[in-house]
Order: C-alpha cells, then sequence, then structure tokens
C-alpha cells in the first residue's frame, strides 16, 4: 500500500471517528435534554401535590378553627345559662313556703284577734325571702285583668260575669313566676265567661224575630 493511500484511508478513519463523537455527543445531549425536560416535569407534579396538600391543610385549619370557635360560643352560652339557672331547685321548693307565708297574712288579715306583732313578723319574712327572689331576677306573673296566656296561666275554673270580657283573669288562686326568661310555675288562675242568660235572651228574641 503506497503512502498515500494510507494517509487518505487514515484521514478517513478521523473523518469518521469525528462523526462518531459528534453523534455520540449529540445522543448524549439528547439525553440530557430529555432527563432535564422529566426532571422539570417531575418538580412540577410534586409542587402541585405540594400546593394541594397546603390547600387542604389550610381548609382543614379553618374548619377546625371554625369548631373550636363554635365551641367556645357554646360552651359560653351553657355557662351563662347555668349561671342564671343554678338556683332553680332551690327557688321552685322556696314558692311552697311563699304561698303559705301569703296565705297567713291574709288569713290573719281577715281574723279579728291577730296579733298584729306577728302579721308584722311574718310579713317582714316574706319581704325579705322576695327580695332575695328579686336577686335572682325571679319575679311574679302579673295575671289578674289580664288576658288568658296558657304559656303564662293555669285555668283551674271558670266565672260568669258580665264585668269583664270573656277569657280575662278575673282571680288568682297562686301566683306563677318567672326566673329570668323562664317560667318556673304558671299561675293557677279563674277565668271569665260570658253568663249564660245573655245566651238565653238572645236566643229568645232570635224566636221572637222569626215569629214576627
Amino acid at each position: 500500500m503506497t503512502d498515500e493511500k494510507k494517509i487518505k484511508i487514515d484521514v478517513e478513519t478521523e473523518k469518521v471517528d469525528l462523526v462518531e463523537k459528534e453523534l455520540k455527543k449529540t445522543d448524549t445531549a439528547k439525553k440530557h435534554k430529555k432527563k432535564g425536560h422529566d426532571l422539570i416535569k417531575e418538580m412540577e407534579a410534586k409542587l402541585k401535590a405540594a400546593q394541594e396538600e397546603s390547600r387542604e391543610t389550610y381548609d382543614r385549619l379553618l374548619r377546625v378553627s371554625a369548631e373550636f370557635e363554635n365551641y367556645k360560643k357554646r360552651s359560653s352560652r351553657e355557662m351563662d345559662e347555668f349561671r342564671k339557672f343554678a338556683n332553680e331547685s332551690l327557688i321552685k321548693e322556696m314558692l311552697s313556703v311563699v304561698d303559705n307565708l301569703e296565705r297567713a297574712i291574709n288569713s290573719c288579715s281577715d281574723a279579728k284577734q291577730a296579733n298584729p306583732g306577728l302579721v308584722e313578723g311574718v310579713d317582714i319574712t316574706l319581704k325579705e325571702i322576695l327580695k332575695i327572689f328579686e336577686k335572682f331576677n325571679v319575679k311574679p306573673v302579673e295575671s289578674l285583668k289580664k288576658d288568658f296566656d296558657p304559656c303564662f296561666h293555669q285555668a283551674v275554673m271558670t266565672e260568669e260575669t258580665d264585668d269583664y270580657t270573656e277569657h280575662t283573669v278575673i282571680n288568682e288562686l297562686q301566683k306563677g313566676y318567672m326566673m329570668h326568661d323562664r317560667l318556673l310555675r304558671p299561675a293557677m288562675v279563674v277565668v271569665s265567661k260570658p253568663k249564660a242568660k245573655a245566651d238565653n235572651e238572645k236566643t229568645t228574641n232570635n224566636k221572637i224575630d222569626k215569629t214576627v
């Protein structure tokens, strides 16, 4: 083989080697590019997942905060309710004592030989108890000459009368009491109704009108 041909072959070999190197570089670059693209996609997916998790965590935090606020408000209302009505059972038991004291005063007032000092002592005791009631916002239900209200009154009997409109409380047999906005005991009352003779006269007049 001549030197000229040998040099030519070497040159061609070098060119092939260069081309192969360039191809390898190109493949490597493509691989790196693809790898970088995949890495970006992976990072974007992780970022999206992290954002979703953060949003869910924030929503849970908001729900827990709202539930806690509702719990605090509910607990506060329950505590206020407990403070307001903590003595309800005791007050209810004391109502019968007040009833007896009022009956004693009324009976002594009607009696001619009543001991004034005794009546005065019972009256003072009653007033002291009623003052204690006021401190705990216990007040009697207003009944006399009021319209009958089944929410506050218990009708024991009815009485015919023309002096009051129908369903008016004309007598109070036992006082009712409220504690704040809660009814402790309804008032036992007598309720008015029209006299029967009025109906009879009306019926008679109707018969006369028909006859005429």
